[in-house]
């Protein structure tokens, strides 16, 4: 597992990765997702960058 620069957010990132899964249509699971492709893993990825930009926009209001 890659480290967490802030260690008692782990649990929240992994929430918010749940999170943007679900919302993007992808099964992800808890421990290994290996079997899932690479346009899976990039579109769960992109939505939490996208939601982050969001979160960053929002908070500059």
């Amino acid at each position: 597992m890659k480290k967490t620069l802030v260690p008692s957010a782990r649990e929240a990132m992994n929430k918010f990765k749940m999170e943007a899964a679900s919302e993007v249509g992808v099964n992800l699971k808890q421990g290994y997702n290996g079997d899932l492709t690479a346009k899976q893993a990039g579109s769960v990825g992109g939505q939490m960058v996208k939601k982050m930009i969001e979160n960053a926009e929002n908070s500059m209001k």
